[in-house]
């Protein structure tokens, strides 16, 4: 078989199970979103009057993929992470209304449900992550800035493993998103959520960031992340995700200047705003181990904590029930305890 017609044929059997997902918000909402960014009411309040339809506005649009039959999405985190707004699948034309199952806080992947969905719906098939390698042909499916739906781009696997930290909400937060899967194949926004799949259909990872000012440049999350989530939520009920409890700052130099700080690095337990009742959440388990605030953890399972290598780093190669041993420093001295890592639900 030709490599066009491979191509033609991995298309047309995924792109059924390829989704649009439309937010929305009420007009009062998005009035006042944009005179918290200094918008004049002036400049916004006759379009925002055109483009209201029953109280509501479009505010954003991005991509999903059904992954089951019952109507079980997999899109990024990002996409769904506006608490306010209104998010429905858009399926040949037809829109449905979606419920958020669960997010991953820990990598930017969101898994939804469709409500009451039409009967055979089309899925996607997942492959193993292990199976991409380096210079493997890949076609990126999704709907470019939210208004070319079912728009494909082809290209090579051209990294494994990447790193990258990006801004994945309307806030500006940065997260750091690892084991990416590196491609040449374009993705654009709005592709955000949708898949990319092997030449047999198969998806291999989520589409979920590129680098603006660069070019052929796009980052996937691999599939078997969104794997494990899956079976969380449908053993549990939500994605679970090991917590110690802790809120912390890494050590810089400009850090340990200000708090006179001998250690070279580090994760300073301390309350990183006003309004924050605790470092250290009690009954948690960096509580009930004896860590309390201003404590420095140096190392994690003996990997040094630095800002190249950070707690969350180490977290999210551990499971919820897994001891994580900590090494710390308390008025220069140093201790040692052994944590058990609980499920950050426990919590919420």
């Amino acid at each position: 078989m030709e490599y066009q017609e491979k191509i033609m044929l991995a298309i047309e059997k995924a792109l059924p199970g390829v989704v649009s997902i439309a937010a929305s918000k009420s007009a009062e909402l998005v009035a006042e979103d944009l005179r918290k960014m200094g918008v004049p009411p002036e400049q916004f309040s006759e379009k925002l009057n055109d483009e209201t339809v029953d109280g509501k506005v479009s505010v954003s649009g991005g991509s999903g993929f059904i992954v089951d039959p019952s109507g079980i999405i997999l899109t990024n985190k990002h996409v769904v992470q506006d608490k306010k707004a209104t998010y429905k699948a858009v399926i040949a034309g037809e829109s449905y209304d979606l419920q958020i199952l669960g997010v991953d806080p820990l990598a930017d992947i969101a898994i939804l449900k469709i409500l009451n969905p039409p009967s055979s719906l089309p899925s996607i098939s997942l492959s193993k992550t292990k199976q991409v390698k380096l210079g493997m042909a890949v076609i990126a499916i999704g709907n470019a800035l939210g208004e070319f739906s079912n728009t494909v781009s082809t290209g090579i696997v051209s990294g494994l493993s990447r790193f990258l930290s990006a801004i994945t909400d309307i806030e500006g937060h940065q997260e750091r998103l690892r084991g990416l899967i590196q491609t040449d194949a374009a993705i654009n926004p709005g592709n955000s959520g949708g898949p990319l799949i092997n030449l047999d259909g198969e998806a291999i990872g989520i589409n979920s960031a590129i680098v603006f000012g660069a070019q052929n440049i796009g980052f996937a999350i691999p599939i078997d992340r969104a794997r494990n989530d899956l079976e969380e939520v449908k053993k549990y009920g939500h994605i679970r995700s090991p917590f110690l409890g802790i809120r912390y700052v890494l050590l810089n130099k400009n850090i340990r200047k200000h708090f006179k700080i001998p250690a070279e690095h580090g994760a300073l337990i301390v309350k990183e705003g006003v309004g924050e009742e605790f470092a250290v959440l009690p009954g948690s388990s960096a509580y009930e181990a004896g860590l309390r605030e201003h404590d420095i953890i140096v190392a994690a399972n003996g990997k040094n904590i630095t800002e190249k290598e950070t707690l969350e780093d180490v977290l999210a190669n551990c499971k919820v029930g897994d001891k994580l041993v900590l090494k710390y420093l308390r008025k220069d001295k140093e201790m040692s305890c052994e944590v058990l890592l609980e499920d950050r639900a426990k919590f919420s």
